[in-house]
């Protein structure tokens, strides 16, 4: 017999007769003509084939507490991690797509010209309300004691703007914060 038979490989390896059985049949052994394993070849081919998550180390006594090379322990962890950012990665994609994440940029800017545009629609307010407020008022007055009264509307006007500015002062001090 050239090379070495199962039950040898398996104590060469560490690995267990039915997977020294197993690797034979899906071709990850190197045999020699008379069936029996060719050790160094067979070790070469495991060690391209196999993927390094799946292989089972053979740990020795007083070696098994070291953390070295030999150690896949990094290996794993950082195979978790990138698992785990993965994940996280197509969670994101998915709430983008459906709309339940937005781009923080275009939120803050939208939020932005929102903001600007109710405060121009307030400060052209008391302009295009303040002629209609003089007359209500005039009107209301002029019931009431019976006297016609003439209220002008530039003096309205001025007094909603003051007020206006007033409570737009007080809104400009409030700050978005989306994150």
């Amino acid at each position: 017999m050239e090379g070495m038979s199962e039950r040898e490989y398996s104590a060469h390896s560490g690995l267990s007769r039915g997977a020294i059985q197993k690797a034979k049949q899906t071709g990850r052994m190197v045999l020699w003509a008379d069936g029996s394993i060719n050790a160094a070849a067979s070790d070469a081919r495991r060690a391209e084939t196999t993927d390094p998550d799946q292989q089972r180390r053979a740990v020795g006594g007083a070696e098994s507490n070291l953390s070295g090379p030999a150690d896949s322990t990094s290996y794993l962890k950082a195979r978790t991690a990138l698992t785990v950012y993965q994940a996280q990665e197509r969670q994101l994609a998915i709430q983008k797509k459906k709309g339940t994440l937005v781009d923080r940029a275009r939120a803050e800017t939208l939020v932005f010209r929102l903001a600007r545009e109710e405060r121009d629609v307030w400060v052209t307010w008391p302009a295009r309300v303040a002629a209609l407020m003089a007359a209500q008022v005039a009107a209301e007055v002029e019931t009431a004691t019976g006297r016609p009264v003439i209220i002008e509307a530039a003096i309205i006007q001025r007094v909603l703007e003051t007020h206006v500015r007033e409570q737009l002062d007080a809104l400009a001090d409030l700050r978005v914060s989306l994150g």
